[in-house]
């Protein structure tokens, strides 16, 4: 994901590349040719010559030509790294999920007020043109009352590195993919009454699999999919969504979001816009300079669906154990 993100910050307006810190020589020296993302392909070789090259975390929180962070660590890294950013008075962007347990996203988002830093978890999926055409729809009432929903998310397990597989560092397939889906449905829906799943886990082989129900007034909303075997298995993304006036599908493997209306009719819907990655780190940079707290991507919102993915595992991980 740094690599991701240091791809499209360049094409951020008014945010300028002032350090980059790595373990690794081979990769501060620009060479990221390594690295895979889901969503894009193999990364590019950077020109690093311009800016400063840090080791250590401390040495990129010291630097006062930093005015913001942008973590992309290993997920149980994330939180720690976050408030120590914020207390050295650093703008803090943060990639999902902002951490593994709840009361600890909490404490992230109480340290950022105290700090009067901008803090922001990278939940992408809200300005993924698709996504934000549902939700433009559903916020809008102009599909009326949602009754069903259901959003997929699969790859093949990451091979990152090895801290992936152990799910108290990497949180496994549902934090590193669903939370996404999660985040979605609370930014729809609100808040879930209750919470049920059902699904498989064999993390030595990289497998991660949920189907979580999400009980909401007026809908229920199955968010499914996670991590299949290491290899060649496809990254692949969707949703439908049945309302009183009609449906919204949409599938990354060859279906644009289309929306289907109760009188029969249909209506293609915007598929293009900018960048999703640049257009969130944009964002971000906006909420820095003008002190605006990020309402399109609220920090609490982020911790909350900390909270309901927590939640969605520990009831998969007590169905289970009652099957045995």
């Amino acid at each position: 994901m740094g690599s991701t993100h240091l791809q499209a910050l360049a094409g951020v307006p008014g945010a300028q590349l002032a350090a980059v810190m790595d373990l690794d020589e081979r990769r501060l020296s620009g060479d990221l040719g390594d690295i895979q993302g889901n969503l894009g392909g193999p990364a590019k070789k950077m020109d690093f010559s311009g800016v400063a090259r840090y080791r250590t975390v401390d040495e990129i929180l010291a630097d006062p030509q930093v005015d913001a962070v942008d973590i992309c660590l290993p997920t149980h890294l994330h939180a720690s790294i976050a408030i120590q950013a914020l207390r050295a008075g650093k703008h803090v962007l943060v990639e999902k999920p902002m951490a593994l347990d709840g009361a600890v996203a909490d404490t992230m988002c109480e340290e950022a007020a105290r700090s009067g830093r901008i803090l922001m978890a990278a939940q992408v999926v809200r300005f993924i043109p698709a996504y934000m055409e549902l939700a433009r729809l559903v916020k809008s009432g102009e599909l009326g009352t949602v009754r069903w929903a259901m959003f997929r998310r699969r790859t093949a397990v990451p091979t990152w590195g090895p801290w992936e597989f152990d799910k108290t560092k990497s949180g496994g397939g549902i934090f590193d993919l669903l939370i996404h889906d999660v985040d979605m449905a609370l930014y729809l829906f609100g808040s879930p009454e209750a919470v049920t799943a059902s699904g498989y886990e064999d993390m030595p082989h990289g497998i991660d699999m949920i189907t979580g129900d999400l009980q909401f007034p007026n809908c229920s909303v199955t968010v499914t999919g996670g991590w299949h075997h290491v290899g060649q298995y496809p990254f692949s993304m969707e949703y439908t969504v049945v309302a009183d006036n009609g449906v919204v599908e949409f599938s990354s493997a060859g279906r644009p979001p289309m929306l289907y209306r109760a009188d029969g009719s249909k209506e293609a819907l915007a598929a293009d816009g900018p960048d999703c990655y640049q257009a969130e780190i944009a964002y971000f940079a906006r909420c820095c300079e003008t002190g605006e707290q990020p309402a399109l991507c609220a920090p609490a919102e982020s911790a909350e669906a900390v909270k309901v993915t927590r939640r969605m595992v520990e009831a998969r991980e007590k169905r289970n154990a009652a099957a045995r």
